[in-house]
């Protein structure tokens, strides 16, 4: 079902397709939040993305529970936009020698990821609400309010210091 084909009919149609589509995007986060932790060289990085890999996961079961209290099946659609933003991490992370760089790509990678995710989490949580689905817009909001954590502990890292070593 693509965004914009007749499949998408309703606010309800578009709810659930965005569902799909974030669950995917996690599902994706699980599989390379380890990888860039291999790469991190900063134990503080490190730790921080396997921390958010195991909120990721809690995340994927939310997911789940949304799914199922609105009565949809549990379903991933492709989203090429998480698939690109990791693609662009490998892509880039890969081609960094320099260690103190390398860790402020893999930061810059790590917020790429999570503003697509708080961009999409906040317009589940309007359209539930729209829906009269507040039992699912609360679920998603512990989400987003984990997600807009993340990013601001990848800010103060890189602006305390890793982008500080990047940079000398």
């Amino acid at each position: 079902m693509g965004l914009f084909t007749n499949d998408i009919k309703t606010m309800d149609d578009l709810f659930v397709h965005q569902l799909q589509d974030i669950y995917y995007a996690e599902k994706q986060l699980v599989k390379a939040l380890p990888k860039m932790a291999e790469k991190a060289t900063d134990k503080q990085l490190k730790q921080g993305f396997l921390t958010h890999l195991e909120e990721t996961k809690t995340h994927v079961q939310r997911l789940e529970q949304v799914f199922e209290m609105h009565g949809a099946q549990v379903k991933a659609v492709d989203c090429p936009a998480i698939d690109g933003i990791i693609k662009e991490a490998d892509e880039v992370t890969g081609e960094v020698a320099d260690k103190a760089v390398l860790d402020a790509a893999l930061i810059n990678a790590g917020q790429a990821a999570e503003h697509y995710e708080i961009t999409r989490y906040g317009s589940l949580i309007s359209w539930a609400k729209q829906l009269g689905r507040n039992d699912c817009a609360s679920v998603l909001q512990k989400t987003l309010d984990e997600e807009k954590a993340t990013d601001k502990k990848l800010t103060t890292l890189a602006e305390s210091r890793i982008n500080l070593r990047a940079a000398s």
